[in-house]
């Protein structure tokens, strides 16, 4: 007799009873599951499964389409392998890199010493091509196979960073996904087949393309490009470096430590991004009538080391810097706003009193004395403590929040008294040539360290809060950051290996009852990709300290 178990269907509300053995693209069919558009995937037990997955004991099981985190994952990863098919039928001897989103997209190149022709003509043969293969409903198949056998299969396709990946991995066996006569790696699932893709945009950009998804909520719609020059330059002036020292993907940098040698480019990241504070230190006196410098970027990214590491470097330049945060100008707790679950919205600039932080500013240039303002975040009041605060001649202001590229933040401060500065952790290091690491994902890890050394935090605790913090980034930060005189990447090249030690246990305690279990899995398979780093080498200044222990800078 076959055996059978019993399968809870959060969508429908149902616990049936289904065989040993049947998948869960069966059971969607079954309960007649309809999202309103296409099931990619689903959970199971709080654990990410593609449509092939077998039950074999009682679960819980909920599936999921595009508009969830993890549906749009899969859909990316998906286009991302489908075009990497498209570029190897129709450019054989050139090779698709994926480097890094911006603009609405993911950014892609195909490269090779010399250019398989003019772009606009390649950009259009590449996208008809993705068309076509979309059309055949190709399925994705995914094989676990020895890791030996997965390192021919690779070189056979010029994949030489996935073979440095997983030989510095040093695992038995590999799982690969095929895609007709293509095989690829990804470090998470596929949707079943290539049917599921029916909507897409690829366009030149630069000089590549940009690969474009479906909109979150509205599938049926692309996601607007938005030319973001500055941010665009800024992750290609770190990939050009990386390309330079030799660390592209993580495969590199694991061969650095393996060999003993991740001292050395600890040293380099920290030098670059001194130099580069440097650099715009020179920017500020250059640009003499300048008063006050805001720093804005969002959560995680570093802000208050970097504007602290900036008052050093305008330091030697003979400024007398003053560094404030905009934290000090929260209005009271009763006068914050709240966001559409009742929550208060921190996020929210209307969360800061502008008009008293304006006047304040205004004050400062008249050569008039002020009062500074504290805020209790325990109380949720403002307070003033008898702090006096007015500039000297060659005193400048160094004013950082996440808000501070905001134009209603700066209202009535003239363009030529300000210089505006967004930092952020915009990582390039990718994992290999088709695989990249969001930057919100590094941003993330460094937060769930940062909450539990700091604030008492659990990892479950900073997941759940990390969807809200994200949309008001979405709201109120991303909109502004082509505001910005310079931008500055807060991302260090060693960073993950060092943030392993001290996020992985921290992950390894979310439950298996939480939704964010899935969330947490999937983080510790990408932290497994790189090699822990000790930190004995990182400088007390470093950006990364303000997130481990270590700092020589007071953050009280």
């Amino acid at each position: 007799m076959l055996r059978t178990y019993a399968i809870y269907c959060e969508n429908t509300h149902t616990e049936k009873n289904y065989p040993f053995g049947t998948t869960l693209a069966e059971i969607a069919a079954d309960q007649n599951v309809d999202l309103g558009f296409p099931i990619l995937g689903a959970m199971v037990n709080n654990s990410l499964k593609e449509l092939t997955y077998m039950v074999y004991k009682p679960k819980t099981v909920f599936f999921i389409g595009f508009p969830h985190n993890d549906g749009q994952r899969m859909y990316l990863r998906s286009l991302s392998m489908v075009l990497f098919k498209a570029a190897h039928d129709l450019y054989p001897d050139h090779k698709l890199k994926v480097q890094h989103s911006v603009s609405g997209g993911l950014y892609c190149e195909v490269t090779n010493h010399k250019k398989p022709g003019p772009l606009p003509e390649i950009v259009a043969r590449l996208r008809h091509r993705m068309t076509e293969i979309i059309a055949q409903d190709i399925p994705f198949e995914r094989d676990e196979i020895r890791t030996d056998e997965a390192l021919k299969i690779f070189e056979s396709f010029n994949l030489e960073d996935k073979c440095t990946l997983m030989r510095t991995r040093r695992q038995f066996y590999s799982s690969v996904y095929r895609l007709d006569d293509v095989v690829n790696y990804f470090y998470g699932y596929l949707v079943p087949s290539t049917a599921y893709l029916n909507n897409f945009g690829l366009e030149e950009y630069y000089k590549g393309m940009l690969l474009v998804m479906p909109e979150k909520h509205n599938p049926n719609q692309l996601v607007k490009v938005v030319d973001q020059p500055k941010l665009f330059e800024i992750f290609k002036e770190y990939k050009d470096w990386l390309e330079i020292v030799g660390v592209p993907h993580i495969g590199q940098l694991n061969q650095l430590v393996l060999t003993d040698k991740s001292g050395g480019i600890i040293k380099v990241a920290e030098a670059l991004q001194e130099k580069k504070v440097a650099q715009i230190a020179d920017m500020v006196q250059h640009r003499k009538e300048v008063k006050v410098v805001f720093v804005s970027g969002p959560s995680s990214s570093g802000k208050t080391t970097f504007a602290k590491r900036l008052s050093v470097q305008l330091w030697v330049l003979g400024y007398k810097p003053i560094v404030i945060s905009m934290d000090n100008y929260f209005v009271d707790r009763e006068h914050t706003p709240l966001d559409a679950n009742g929550d208060y919205d921190f996020e929210s600039p209307n969360a800061i009193d502008v008009e008293l932080l304006n006047a304040n500013l205004n004050d400062l240039f008249a050569g008039k004395e002020i009062d500074l303002p504290k805020f209790s975040f325990v109380d949720g009041k403002r307070f003033f403590d008898g702090t006096k605060l007015k500039l000297e001649d060659n005193a400048i202001l160094v004013i950082e929040g996440i808000h501070a590229l905001n134009p209603l933040i700066s209202k009535s401060i003239l363009a030529k008294r300000m210089m505006k500065v967004y930092v952020s952790a915009l990582t390039s290091i990718r994992i290999d040539s088709n695989n990249n690491i969001p930057t919100n994902e590094n941003r993330l890890i460094r937060r769930i360290v940062r909450d539990s050394r700091y604030r008492g935090y659990s990892a479950l605790d900073t997941m759940r809060r990390w969807p809200s913090v994200r949309l008001g980034e979405e709201k109120h930060i991303f909109p502004y950051q082509e505001e910005a005189d310079v931008m500055f990447n807060t991302a260090l090249v060693y960073e993950l290996g060092v943030l392993r030690r001290y996020a992985e246990p921290l992950l390894k305690e979310v439950p298996p009852i939480a939704r964010e279990y899935s969330e947490a899995q999937r983080l510790l398979k990408f932290l497994s990709y790189v090699i822990p780093i000790d930190e004995k080498e990182i400088p007390p200044t470093s950006i990364l300290r303000e997130f481990l222990d270590g700092s020589s800078f007071d953050y009280s």
